[in-house]
């Protein structure tokens, strides 16, 4: 499934924020959905790779899968690494399947999970980065008072991918991922005026909304 978003034109995007671009894509290879008590799990994933993804966009996601519509039972994810220490550190967590499995025959790792009612992991990887900028603006102060002139502009893009993983059967179910574009525009004349494209807050949004679909009722297709 594929959902693209675009804004209609620059004009329209400078009126009332920044402009941004959006696809959203899940592939399924097994079926999911939520018993009453079962619960998801929210984990960076990248420090395998040395680069954690970033724990503020972490936590909007685990926030946002929470609240709101279709709202999904969340255990916060320090509290689920302290019930599994110490084999859920970073340098002892499973980095795939073959290594989840290892991971649930564990000693006490089964029943901790089970007291917790945790369902899925949800593993994130990624990042939100500035890729270009451009224009120009400066700002002047004197006798008769000041101000700025000119117009910069910045793009930043967010890059997301969640791997679900169900723990009742230690596998993979699917990858859901979010790939926004987001030009934020900085007209001045006199008074700078910033107009915001929320790159990160937009991902934040979208992921967490396809990951409740994809996990309350998906079957597999």
């Amino acid at each position: 499934m594929k959902l693209r978003i675009s804004c209609i034109t620059v004009i329209v995007a400078i009126i009332t924020s920044g402009c941004v671009t959006a696809a959203i894509e899940n592939a399924r290879v097994e079926a999911t959905g939520l018993l009453e008590g079962e619960a998801i799990v929210v984990m960076a994933k990248s420090y395998h790779q040395g680069n954690e993804t970033e724990a503020d966009y972490i936590q909007c996601v685990e926030t946002a899968l929470g609240y709101g519509a279709n709202a999904l039972n969340v255990v916060p994810a320090q509290q689920f690494i302290d019930k599994l220490f110490p084999w859920f550190e970073p340098r002892t967590a499973p980095s795939n399947t073959k290594g989840l499995m290892q991971f649930m025959e564990k000693l006490g790792v089964s029943k901790a999970i089970e007291l917790m009612g945790v369902r899925y992991i949800v593993w994130i990887d990624g990042d939100t980065e500035r890729v270009t900028q451009g224009g120009s603006l400066s700002c002047a102060a004197g006798p008769g008072g000041g101000g700025c002139f000119g117009f910069a502009w910045w793009q930043d893009d967010a890059d997301y991918e969640a791997s679900i993983w169900d723990l009742d059967q230690s596998e993979s179910v699917g990858t859901v991922t979010a790939d926004y574009s987001g030009t934020s525009f900085l007209p001045a004349l006199v008074i700078p005026i910033p107009l915001i494209a929320r790159t990160q807050a937009r991902a934040c949004g979208g992921l967490a909304k396809q990951l409740k679909t994809f996990i309350i009722g998906g079957e597999q297709v």
